[in-house]
């Protein structure tokens, strides 16, 4: 995966007025969770914030990244995990962050790549991409930039699901049954037929 870095500050005040505040000065509150527990057993936050600046580029791309994370000098290696938006104005308002080392697996949803011209394309077929990403577990220095799939033998009709998809050191998270990609026929592809059925039948 592509490496980016953004730099964040401790934040300590965690009520709504102080939230706020920081939205209004270009900043998102951030979260990053990892091993440690508190005393109720439930994943202990590391509350923090960002300046909008840094996290566009890493927040509106298609892309997955490894996020160094630089929190008031230490050191914090995470992948991204949920992003909260305001419901009108689409503002982001929150991002919650994973830690991640060199040797626990992590979930990660990873985009979708279709590679070649399908036959049931060439036949006047439509592509239907149906999910855009696929949940993959992996240590996150085995999990590609993208699930590269060949569709080139694809014909009109046919699907590719989750469980068709094979990539070495990947576990695929996201149910089997899942549709990734689909071919749909259209009027031009059914004309085609019907004009190849006629000329066979008229031989």
């Amino acid at each position: 995966m592509k490496e980016i870095s953004v730099t964040g500050q401790k934040r300590s005040d965690l009520g709504k007025k102080a939230t706020k505040m920081l939205r209004k000065e270009g900043l998102v509150p951030c979260n990053i969770y990892g091993e440690k527990k508190g005393e109720n057993g439930l994943p202990e936050a590391l509350a923090f914030a960002v300046p909008m600046s840094e996290l566009r580029k890493l927040v509106y791309t298609p892309n997955i990244y490894v996020v160094n994370i630089l929190i008031d000098g230490e050191k914090h290696l995470a992948i991204m995990k949920e992003l909260q938006f305001h419901p009108v104005t689409d503002a982001l308002l929150h991002v919650d962050f994973f830690a991640i080392n060199d040797e626990k697996p992590v979930v990660i949803g990873v985009p979708v790549k279709l590679n070649g011209l399908a036959q049931g394309v060439r036949d006047g077929g439509r592509m239907s991409l149906i999910v855009r990403k696929v949940n993959v577990r992996a240590k996150y220095k085995d999990i590609p930039e993208t699930l590269d799939i060949d569709v080139t033998n694809m014909t009109i009709g046919k699907s590719i699901k989750v469980g068709d998809l094979h990539f070495d050191g990947l576990e695929m998270v996201t149910s089997k049954e899942v549709v990734v990609c689909t071919i749909k026929a259209t009027r031009k592809s059914n004309a085609a037929a019907q004009a190849g059925a006629n000329g066979d039948a008229a031989e």
